[in-house]
Parts: structure tokens; sequence; C-alpha cells
């Protein structure tokens, strides 16, 4: 089974992707997500993983675009805890590292301790996982690395510090697994995201969520996303869950109030997954 990720071997999307379907895959790392999404879309991959939110900076609106852009389905989520590690080449002492390198998010999301060790320097890279595997290649015995744990065990890197660096420790990154099979179907679904644009009516809107609500489905997340090369108009992102799947159908008879009603996918409520390594 092949998957693509954006990014590259131990990334959190790796992690991801192996959690889910298990390490007896095949990676296809991919730069960017909308390269992620014409993998998927001609064939050569048979799922990808990709981000969607973050429990500290939001939802990835292009990204909900991309999937709807592609016509891809959703089949199941994942939620990931954001685990930072500083890593280093076996052979470096603490006190000859003058940089550290890392995507600027990772970098960002460990403010805290990097404020606490101001001779390093924070370098810019373009993927967490990508720093350590060039420091490992260049065997850079004065810069640290940020990145998963999974990377130190991927690339033999020591760790500096036992426990991880972020800031906010309650940090969940959710992931969708992505479909361009549309007949996919998933027997256990309990969850389902939908999207729509609304009618000129007023309180389109409150209609909507009462038609959901009424039939006892519950509203996890709205999100609206503007209509691209449109003036004022947007997308509305909704995700619903259900104990009775006759509901969630019944809920979303509302063809009369929304313009171009899709159900981006009907899957399983993702587990929330607080650690992951190799020996897993």
């Amino acid at each position: 089974m092949k998957i693509a990720i954006q990014g590259g071997r131990a990334s959190f999307h790796d992690i991801t992707a192996r959690y889910y379907f298990g390490e007896d895959i095949e990676i296809s790392e991919c730069a960017t997500f909308r390269e992620l999404c014409n993998q998927l879309k001609r064939g050569n991959v048979d799922y990808a993983v990709m981000a969607v939110d973050n429990s500290i900076a939001a939802s990835i609106l292009p990204n909900y675009a991309l999937i709807e852009e592609f016509d891809l389905k959703i089949v199941g989520e994942v939620y990931l805890k954001i685990k930072q590690y500083i890593m280093t080449i076996p052979e470096t002492k603490e006190e000859n590292i003058r940089s550290v390198m890392s995507h600027y998010m990772a970098l960002n999301q460990c403010e805290e301790y990097l404020l606490n060790h101001p001779l390093m320097e924070r370098r810019e890279y373009h993927d967490t996982a990508d720093s350590a595997k060039y420091i490992k290649e260049h065997s850079s015995n004065d810069i640290a690395a940020i990145a998963s744990k999974y990377a130190s065990e991927l690339y033999g890197l020591k760790l500096l510090e036992e426990h991880s660096i972020e800031t906010y420790k309650n940090n969940f990154t959710r992931f969708f697994i992505l479909s361009n099979d549309k007949k996919v179907k998933n027997d256990d679904a309990n969850k389902a995201t939908i999207s729509f644009r609304l009618t000129d009516q007023v309180g389109a809107l409150a209609k909507v969520l009462k038609i959901i609500v009424d039939n006892g489905v519950n509203l996890t997340k709205i999100q609206s996303l503007p209509v691209f090369d449109t003036a004022a108009e947007y997308r509305f992102h909704v995700d619903c869950e259900w104990t009775d799947y006759a509901n969630f159908k019944k809920s979303i008879q509302i063809n009369s109030i929304v313009e171009d009603l899709k159900i981006l996918g009907e899957y399983k409520k993702g587990e929330f997954v607080n650690d992951y390594s190799r020996s897993k």
C-alpha cells in the first residue's frame, strides 16, 4: 500500500500514516499539499494523509479547499499530539551548539525553551524531520534539530532533553485520511464532514443548524471558507457526529436552504494519539 504525505520520513504526517495503516506501507514524500492531492488524484498512491486543524494554530483552510478542488473523499481521521524534541548527532556537546534548525512553526512552538537558550541561533528549514536528517547526513556537530522523537530514532540522533520541549503541552493536530475512491464505505462511520453554500435567505445558517440539531446530530465544528474568485461568498464546513446513521441522513435534507451540498466524507471518529515510536 502506498501513502502520500507532505514532508519526509519521521515527519508528523509520516507518523500519522504509520499509526493508521501500520509499518508495512510505502511512503510517497510530497513537497506541497497540492502535490499530495495530485498524486492521489492520478492514482499514483492509494491514500493520502493531510493535516487540516491544529489546536493552537487553528484550521488550515487552504487544505479544506484542496479537498474540494480535487474532489477527494475523507475516509478517516487521527488526532496526533505534537511533541517536539531537540536532538544532535551523538558526538555533539551541548556547549558547542551554535544554532538550532527546524520548520518555523516548530521553532515557534518551542519559544520558551529557545528563550532560555539564547546562544542557539534559530535556523528555519522546510521540514522538522528533514532538519534531523540534515544534521545526520552532514555530521553537523554544532547544530541541533527540533523534530519528533521518531526522527531521533530513525536517524540515530541523541536527545538533549529527555522530555519534549514545546511550550504548550496539549497541542494536537488533526489529520484526514483521504481517498480518491468514492465507493469506499466505512460501516463503522459515526462522523461526517459536509460543506455547502447558503441561499440568499434571512437566517439561512440558523435554519440549517437547527435542522441538524433537531435530528439528534451533534455539531462539533463549523467554519467558513471564502469562495475563490467571488465577492463576499462563503462555503461552510460542518462536522457532524451521530449514534444513529438514519438521523444523520435526515439532518442533511437541507437542499431548499443551501446550495451545492457535499458530503466530503463519512468516517469513524478519530483516536487521540499521545505518543508514537519505531518500536510500536
